[in-house]
């Protein structure tokens, strides 16, 4: 029964949710920047190990410097086997020279990929909270002589969206910024004041199918704004038509992560194609090249010392989301399948 609803849930989403890669790739293509992702793994947690792609900037042996973190979380349909939350985004653009040069002050970031069990017909559901921080923990230990533990940042879409959210609300102390990407599920109140120290960079699409900008973002947005205590440093990017960044026009508008995998650039280095973008206090944002999403993401920084969380933080993992005002298909599924699977006693 499990594999049945994982397989059906899968047909529903792969074709509106995955991200080939059509975008116009730096001098070289994109392919030689996924080729320098190693492959990890964390350890078990519970009952399950999270698998990760990941991008190591250090300069050789003998590199003594600190750099960045960034955690990188798929939707579904791109986690189905190692590999693919890279292989289906263009995520492996960060990892070039030009990209890991606007990292300040290090010059670079690490960036880690992690995978949602997909095969296993887990979509980054409240099971995976614990094992996901597992992996990034032990992330960290491996390559603690190079983390910066102030600069970890977390974002990704649809799926990973909704994980981006949830990780921050768990953890927030870990996180000196986090950048969800048209997230299909909306914080609760009490859930989205845990973010209230965390500056976040929300990117949605108003003509988003599968997650509604105006039911399901624009007020997770607000619910974010009312409980910051940084609303300045915050941001909402807006696209209407979504396009990558040469201008042609994405097979939907859900994939406004296009946008962000090309630092909220066009390919031209001007102005990304039908975005406009806010703060928190509601004053609109210019973005001049080449400070993107990347230079707002190093201009954040936390007092995190590596010191380990208690289980799933702040989430309350019994918890069941209401089926009254589900704001988008995306959660409607989710909760559709977690209610199934706790129906069925399945673990």
């Amino acid at each position: 029964m499990k594999r049945f609803i994982s397989v059906i849930l899968a047909i529903l989403f792969i074709f509106s949710c995955s991200a080939n890669a059509f975008a116009l790739p730096l001098e070289g293509g994109i392919e030689p920047l996924r080729a320098q992702f190693a492959q990890g793994e964390g350890p078990v947690k519970g009952d399950y190990s999270i698998d990760y792609s990941w991008f190591s900037p250090v300069k050789g042996e003998g590199d003594e410097a600190e750099y960045p973190l960034v955690i990188w979380l798929h939707g579904m349909g791109d986690g189905s086997e190692k590999g693919k939350p890279v292989e289906k985004s263009n995520i492996a653009f960060w990892a070039c020279d030009e990209f890991q040069a606007r990292f300040k002050p290090a010059g670079g970031a690490y960036i880690l990929a992690a995978r949602s069990l997909e095969e296993k017909g887990i979509f980054w559901s409240n099971d995976l909270l614990e094992p996901l921080k597992a992996a990034v923990d032990d992330f960290i230990a491996k390559n603690k002589d190079n983390i910066d533990l102030t600069r970890i940042y977390v974002g990704g879409y649809s799926m990973g969206g909704k994980m981006t959210l949830k990780m921050a609300v768990a953890y927030p102390e870990m996180f000196a910024a986090a950048f969800p990407i048209c997230p299909a599920w909306s914080p609760s109140e009490e859930y989205a004041a845990c973010l209230k120290d965390v500056p976040i960079w929300l990117t949605s699409s108003s003509r988003d199918p599968l997650v509604n900008y105006h039911f399901s973002v624009t007020p997770t947005w607000e619910k974010i704004v009312s409980a910051s205590n940084v609303p300045e440093l915050c941001r909402f990017s807006t696209l209407t038509k979504v396009c990558y960044q040469d201008g042609s026009r994405t097979d939907s508008s859900h994939h406004s992560w296009f946008a962000v995998n090309y630092d909220m650039f066009s390919a031209e280095n001007g102005d990304y194609p039908n975005m406009t973008t806010v703060n928190g206090l509601g004053e609109e944002i210019s973005l001049d090249y080449p400070n993107g999403m990347i230079s707002w993401l190093s201009a954040q920084t936390s007092d995190y010392d590596g010191t380990p969380s208690q289980g799933t933080g702040n989430i309350n993992t019994d918890d069941i989301d209401s089926m009254i005002g589900v704001n988008s298909v995306c959660e409607f599924f989710e909760i559709l399948f977690n209610t199934i699977l706790k129906a069925l006693r399945i673990k």
